[in-house]
């Protein structure tokens, strides 16, 4: 068994993961599957709430009700894939109302274009903390204050202007990086 290999499993923070895995991952899935009344994006989800827990390990450490915390993150999940459902539908149904008023419609080319700017501003969301997205979509999507997001967030318009900031240099360079 390769060194790497066997560093890995010595990890405790790994092994928590894994036993985390083995004990909750089915309960989790069926608890999605009823929620969502689809096995495929039951599974997906499930997957994703495992994939978020993975990437901000120090989050389990002193976990003391496994299913309470699962929930919440998958609950947070559901959320924001509501919301980028939400922008799809928004954005579909304006292009559906330009078409119909433009003499033209928009070419294949175009439609794809706008609908991969909307996946690269969705993926760069995903690499800010769920505090920044969450003010980002309060602000560009549900038009949102300052003041009312901050007084929704508990936070200073400040910090507000500061998430907003955060979420548009990701955005950026998701936009650089695929030029």
């Amino acid at each position: 068994m390769p060194t790497d290999q066997l560093a890995l499993e010595d990890d405790p923070l790994t092994l928590q993961l894994g036993l985390l895995y083995g004990e909750h991952h089915g309960w989790l899935y069926n608890w999605l599957r009823r929620r969502l009344g689809c096995a495929h994006n039951a599974a997906d989800v499930a997957q994703d709430t495992f994939l978020r827990i993975l990437a901000s390990r120090d989050a389990l450490l002193g976990i003391r009700e496994p299913r309470a915390f699962l929930t919440t993150t998958a609950k947070r999940l559901l959320v924001d894939r509501a919301r980028r459902q939400v922008i799809e539908e928004a954005y579909l149904a304006e292009l559906a109302l330009a078409a119909a008023t433009m003499p033209g419609y928009p070419s294949p080319e175009e439609v794809l274009a706008a609908v991969q700017a909307l996946a690269q501003i969705g993926a760069a969301l995903q690499a800010v903390s769920a505090r920044a997205r969450e003010a980002f979509l309060m602000h560009y999507l549900d038009g949102q204050t300052h003041g009312a997001i901050a007084g929704h967030l508990g936070v200073s318009t400040r910090m507000v202007q500061k998430y907003l900031a955060q979420c548009l240099l990701h955005c950026c360079r998701a936009r650089d990086e695929h030029l």
